[in-house]
């Protein structure tokens, strides 16, 4: 049964609707592990800060199956998918990583690219998941943000009861 790590993000509503994402998740997905909640500057515009975090789990779901249920729970929270690639989300789920699965065929993008690249996927991710390692590089998560996170903007532990 592969793990399944799950990036999660939001700037409208924060706390609420990672509250209720994660709650859904649990009822999906049963027992996760979950790392903890930074506030974060937007990417690419301007905006509100997000909150991040990363969740993993075990599942016999497909990718496919995996990702709609994101869909569906990214819709129940108001999710518009219309404008720009950067901009405000009410809730954002992204499959950054499904066991050792590599496949960036579009539309998937497994591992997620975003994990070496922003320190709101790769802290979070790097809390919960230190000792894995990146299906491509070989790279323990931990190492990963030991040797970036100088050059990456710096994240705000928020406290958040999930």
């Amino acid at each position: 049964m592969p793990r399944v790590y799950l990036s999660i993000g939001s700037n409208i509503n924060r706390e609420q609707n990672l509250c209720s994402a994660v709650a859904e998740l649990r009822r999906q997905f049963g027992s996760l592990m979950i790392s903890p909640v930074y506030e974060s500057q937007p990417v690419g515009f301007e905006g509100d800060d997000f909150y991040n975090l990363v969740v993993g789990f075990d599942t016999d779901r497909s990718v496919d199956a995996v990702n709609v249920v994101l869909r569906d729970i990214e819709d129940a929270h108001g999710r518009t998918r219309s404008g720009e690639k950067f901009g405000s989300r009410t809730l954002d789920l992204d499959v950054l990583l499904y066991g050792e699965m590599i496949d960036h065929t579009p539309p998937r993008d497994i591992p997620r690219r975003e994990i070496r690249q922003y320190a709101f996927v790769l802290r979070p991710l790097s809390d919960i998941a230190g000792s894995s390692r990146h299906p491509e590089t070989g790279e323990t998560f931990a190492d990963l943000w030991r040797t970036r996170r100088d050059q990456l903007p710096p994240l705000k532990p928020v406290a958040i009861s999930l």
